[in-house]
């Protein structure tokens, strides 16, 4: 009855008045009355711009900007090339329009890939199959004066087959040494893989032919992967870490005399964690076991005297390795050798 009466007054004195007439606030009438929102517009599809390039000329237009004549030029250059032919197929902006639908507003020839680099996986399970070799400077008696110290390693018994210092670090050292070493070790064709980093001397082609000749398998560190060659670098931190290394070395008498007496402690009298606690030396040349059989008399005699000692079990040595990754496969992955 009263929205009744307010829409009879509202068009004669307005809303404001009929609602002050019949006592009703002018509010809550509008909340009562209020419109709801208008239908939405429905979308009209846009009309072709009947100046725009039909989709035969816009291919045509592509194959063009694309053909070995124009894929190396931007398109003004285009353009420019084609007014001096005679021909005319679209303005600069319809040109870069064209490409940018194609995502090709950028190098639009094809460009060489290189493969993946692949992680190398190297499994050893005896000496003389995988070795790995590093450069590292020595600090000589002077500021800027540097010795450089090769090292080979074994990664399977961590003997150290071949060092040599020198005062330069090129490919013709490392080619001498890796052949004296092969040499020395009488290594047989396509029995050897030589791990390394991707230094200068290492990728040098004097190194490659070398390896090559000799029928050795060369890998490198996976690209931008610094800590790859670990066997190395350990080995490093173990010479750089003895007591009597020095900051600086007085001469490169000096350096070699400390290089000698510490591969000498190394290979013959340093026990090896990685390897049971056996020296290099041993575990290369085979005597590892019967190392381990005299530690297991002596376990075994010690359990035997005072068992209670040994509250989980009998003692026993160190395991010898069986194999040693360099970069082990996860597991469900391919492996390589």
């Amino acid at each position: 009855m009263i929205d009744q009466a307010i829409g009879e007054l509202a068009p004669l004195v307005g809303v404001r008045a009929g609602c002050a007439a019949v006592g009703e606030a002018q509010a809550r009438w509008y909340r009562r009355h209020r419109q709801s929102p208008p239908p939405p517009t429905p979308e009209r599809a846009p009309a072709p711009q009947p100046r725009a390039l039909s989709e035969v000329e816009r291919k045509d237009l592509r194959r063009v900007l694309n053909s070995e004549e124009f894929v190396d030029e931007a398109p003004a250059t285009v353009y420019a090339k084609l007014l001096d032919q005679g021909v005319y197929l679209a303005s600069v902006p319809t040109m870069y329009r064209v490409l940018r639908e194609h995502d090709e507003v950028h190098e639009r020839r094809r460009q060489a890939m290189h493969p993946a680099a692949k992680k190398p996986e190297l499994l050893a399970s005896k000496p003389n199959q995988v070795w790995s070799w590093d450069i590292s400077k020595l600090l000589g008696p002077q500021k800027w004066t540097y010795y450089y110290l090769y090292v080979i390693i074994d990664i399977f018994s961590r003997y150290v087959p071949g060092w040599m210092l020198a005062h330069a670090e090129n490919a013709r050292l490392a080619e001498a040494l890796l052949a004296d070493t092969v040499a020395k070790q009488n290594i047989g064709r396509n029995q050897l893989t030589i791990h390394a980093d991707r230094g200068s001397p290492m990728t040098a082609k004097p190194v490659v032919f070398l390896l090559a000749d000799l029928g050795v398998t060369k890998s490198h560190s996976w690209s931008h992967t610094s800590n790859d060659n670990s066997f190395s670098e350990s080995q490093f931190r173990t010479l750089k870490y003895r007591p009597e290394f020095r900051g600086r070395f007085g001469s490169y008498a000096d350096a070699h005399a400390f290089c000698g007496r510490f591969f000498g402690w190394y290979n013959d009298d340093h026990r090896h964690s990685g390897i049971g606690f056996h020296t290099p030396a041993d575990v290369h040349y085979g005597r590892a076991g019967l190392v381990r059989d005299k530690r297991a008399v002596v376990l075994n005699a010690a359990y035997a005297e005072h068992p209670e000692r040994f509250v989980r079990k009998a003692p026993e040595p160190p395991a010898l390795p069986t194999a040693v990754w360099l970069n082990e496969p996860e597991e469900g992955t391919a492996t390589t050798q």
